[in-house]
């Protein structure tokens, strides 16, 4: 059957402006790091794809490297949009980085302009698309000037293979060199990437957030629930098909202590007094205030998706400064 995207998907949908400039972003975006690549069924990738945008996530994130293996999810996004999503491809938002090792030899990894040319080469080949939304470079080269990794981007932006350019994992001071260096190159930086939520609160203590809102530029945060630690998940336990309980690298049963549990479980009771999952709760704290234009999630099933509908209305997303102290209260408990 054809696929003919919800015509109600925009009805009392927010979308949040990026900085000063002219694009807006839903305030879930939906990020395609896990659960999108080659070992995982395309069909269930497709699914959550439609139905993310059926219900007005226009943003779609990806990255050369992502996966598994890595470049796999970006040709099966590429799939999904010639299968259904190819005739609403100006309602959306793609994004793709460059940063992490992706092939032998001195030019697949990092800052280099060489890299960064060539590596969207490949993720528009991969897509089957004339360009890319959003363009980041995923982490900060030590080894490469930055005038050399941030001219790449100005370069990528004037032959059409982006429209806007980004960074991702910066330091406050790095970021503030590489904002610079861009405006005078007359390129200026749409977003910054970043981890964030309410167990990793490093945007707001290492100066990041101040960096963005001086000098107005978007931002979106990646991990907002943590590798599913501030959902209702393991609010009893590590089940058996979880993402701990199954080996994965990214979060380790161990990383569930005793002190941690029970600020997620004092953190799951404001949420039930709110009316709201855990889930929705934690994304809605990572969003409050407009400081962060989107939060990223991932998913491995349509249900996930569908938990954040309210938040995409803007329902559930202010708190109140009594809410605010208790929550920080058990933070820092």
């Amino acid at each position: 059957m054809v696929y003919s995207a919800n015509e109600s998907r925009y009805e009392s949908k927010v979308y949040n402006r990026l900085g000063k400039s002219g694009l807006k972003l839903p305030p879930i975006s939906l990020g395609l790091w896990h659960n999108f690549g080659g070992v995982t069924p395309y069909e269930n990738g497709r699914e959550m794809a439609r139905r993310a945008f059926d219900m007005g996530i226009t943003h779609f994130d990806l990255a050369n490297n992502y996966g598994p293996p890595a470049g796999s999810a970006e040709e099966s996004f590429g799939r999904m949009l010639a299968d259904d999503l190819h005739p609403y491809r100006d309602e959306m938002i793609i994004s793709t980085k460059a940063g992490y090792y992706m092939w032998a030899g001195p030019y697949g990894d990092w800052g280099s302009k060489k890299y960064l040319v060539s590596s969207l080469d490949q993720s528009l080949k991969r897509m089957k698309l004339d360009y890319v939304d959003i363009f980041y470079h995923h982490r900060p080269d030590p080894n490469t000037p930055l005038e050399e990794t941030m001219a790449a981007l100005d370069l990528l932006v004037r032959q059409g293979k982006a429209l806007y350019v980004g960074i991702s994992n910066y330091s406050a001071a790095q970021t503030e060199q590489a904002l610079a260096i861009l405006k005078e190159l007359g390129t200026p930086c749409l977003i910054h990437q970043f981890r964030y939520s309410m167990l990793d609160r490093r945007a707001e203590q290492e100066g990041w957030l101040d960096v963005l809102d001086r000098e107005q530029v978007g931002s979106i945060a990646f991990s907002p629930l943590e590798q599913g630690m501030l959902t209702d998940r393991y609010l009893t336990g590590i089940p058996g098909d979880s993402r701990a309980a199954g080996g994965s690298v990214f979060l380790k049963p161990e990383a569930l202590t005793d002190t941690k549990m029970e600020k997620i479980r004092k953190l799951n009771e404001i949420a039930v007094q709110r009316g709201q999952k855990l889930s929705q709760m934690a994304l809605a704290w990572v969003i409050r205030g407009g400081r962060v234009t989107s939060a990223l999630i991932g998913a491995s099933k349509v249900s996930q998706i569908d938990d954040v509908a309210p938040l995409l209305e803007g329902i559930g997303t202010s708190f109140s400064a009594d809410e605010l102290q208790r929550i920080e209260a058990i933070l820092q408990g």
